[in-house]
């Protein structure tokens, strides 16, 4: 028996189509850091409006937006981004801003650029704190 071809992927991305997949979930894309986090139940908008508070002090003059479908704050570059998702929360501070503090980011790392802190676990907040003290520096 002959097998089946696959079919030829979507030419547009669901990012495209206003549509973003956050683990298995899949959520219209907000468009304002508010819509955004207005879209979480009670206890998650709780930590994302404290991640946010938390860099806003930091870094008083960066800005917010939506970029990859998830909130952003932007200081001359792309300070850091954070999310939700269906098991954890994500910070997306950039490679270096997590190789500099290696040793107590160990734990958390997920990817190259990113921190991952599941629901189930205390969330390092001092440790969030350093890492957007040490890119609001490296940006200048």
């Amino acid at each position: 028996m002959a097998k089946r071809a696959a079919k030829p992927a979507a030419k547009t991305s669901a990012a495209k189509k206003g549509v973003v997949k956050t683990g298995t979930v899949k959520a219209k894309i907000a468009k304002t850091v508010d819509e955004y986090i207005a879209g979480f139940d009670a206890e998650q908008q709780k930590v994302l409006n404290k991640i946010r508070k938390l860099v806003k002090t930091e870094a008083p003059e960066a800005t917010e937006k939506i970029s990859y479908g998830m909130p952003a704050f932007f200081l001359k570059k792309n300070l850091l981004y954070f999310a939700a998702f269906e098991d954890h929360y994500s910070i997306f501070p950039s490679p270096r801003g997590i190789d500099e503090l290696a040793e107590e980011t160990a734990p958390y790392r997920s990817g190259k650029g990113t921190l991952r802190f599941d629901y189930d676990k205390p969330i390092p907040w001092e440790l969030i704190k350093k890492v957007v003290r040490f890119r609001v520096r490296e940006i200048g």
